[in-house]
């Protein structure tokens, strides 16, 4: 019967429309293809609706080369938006790398939380999102969640290999290394730290996160991916030295994967490891902050390693921070004024091989 028909119809789709409610889609999408060969450069187009712009939308810029079947790797940069060795060492590699070079297929976003790049900042001026603490992300929630959620669910569950760029922004600075963790599957940690010495880095760091909840090295880890990240600096700029550092890790790190068809450049790496949270130190108080070892320098455990200063009346004194291990300093507050709760700073222990 027609009524009985449109009737039927009027369920299905009203059972379709609470199917999505149920399950809301991502409104992200791709200009480019994924699964055809050549170089396609593109964006992945946010909606963003907003008082300057009605229909507007977040443009994160995306590349991706392909060459028949092969690995996956994703490349990112700008996870924190004051980091800027991933995103300069990505967009050349964008314009130079040749898919005639490569057997697989590479994904480019140097600028992965695009708000926060385009401001300097290392959280989203959108919404004050800090994209490195928002996985899983929310398809249906705010613009650093979505942009998480795609992360999580689309880009990363194509790739073998990922390589995620940071460095210390404006608050840190760090001696230059890649990164692996230590994880329960000891197969893919074992994967992950022939990744991180493949990069190459001036040092080669088996890290201990202090905050690993929300991060994209967890999401990407628990999908069971070869994950490798990077501190290559700090104070929110690069160095000719840094950059070059991040431009031959992301080609060596093509090589280990099998993706980039040419002989790496390798050159001597420090090994360090962080076992535990005496690793850091940090601050009880505001103040002035005076460093009295230099990033590089071995200490030794209560060894000084800076003094606050308070600020509000001369003729004060200082209070003196000391290392809670012996090793080397791998990592130092960067700006002068430092607040209660800062890391002041790291003290990694090299490994002998």
């Amino acid at each position: 019967m027609p009524g009985q028909c449109a009737a039927q119809a009027f369920r299905e789709g009203l059972t379709a429309v609470n199917a999505t409610a149920t399950h809301p889609v991502n409104p992200i999408s791709c200009s480019v293809p994924f699964d055809e060969d050549g170089v396609h450069h593109g964006f992945l187009r946010l909606p963003y609706s907003r008082n300057d712009s009605a229909w507007g939308s977040v443009m994160i810029p995306i590349t991706v080369l392909r060459n028949g079947d092969g690995p996956t790797a994703l490349l990112t940069g700008a996870n924190h938006g004051d980091e800027y060795e991933g995103p300069v060492a990505l967009q050349a590699l964008t314009s130079e790398l040749s898919v005639k070079d490569i057997t697989g297929r590479v994904i480019i976003v140097p600028f992965m939380n695009a708000p926060a790049f385009r401001a300097g900042t290392r959280t989203s001026p959108i919404d004050a999102g800090n994209l490195n603490r928002s996985f899983p992300g929310r398809p249906d929630g705010t613009p650093t969640q979505k942009i998480a959620d795609y992360f999580e669910t689309v880009l990363a569950p194509m790739a073998d290999y990922v390589l995620d760029f940071h460095s210390g922004g404006k608050t840190l600075d760090f001696v230059p290394f890649a990164a692996a963790h230590r994880l329960e599957a000891k197969v893919q940690e074992e994967a992950c730290i022939a990744a991180m010495k493949a990069f190459n880095a001036p040092y080669s760091m088996v890290l201990l996160e202090i905050d690993n909840v929300g991060m994209f090295d967890t999401a990407v880890e628990s999908l069971g991916k070869i994950f490798v990240s990077t501190e290559l600096g700090g104070g929110g700029t690069a160095t000719a030295r840094s950059i070059a550092i991040a431009r031959k890790g992301a080609r060596n790190f093509l090589i280990h994967a099998d993706i980039l068809q040419a002989e790496p450049e390798m050159a001597p790496s420090v090994d360090l490891d962080m076992p535990d949270g005496d690793c850091f130190v940090f601050s009880e108080d505001d103040g002035l902050i005076e460093p009295l070892v230099d990033l590089g320098d071995m200490v030794e455990k209560g060894a000084p390693v800076a003094r606050i200063w308070p600020v509000g009346r001369s003729g004060a004194p200082a209070v003196t921070y000391n290392a809670r291990r012996s090793g080397l300093l791998t990592s130092r507050h960067f700006p002068g004024l430092v607040k209660a709760g800062d890391c002041l700073a790291v003290v990694a222990v090299p490994v002998d091989d």
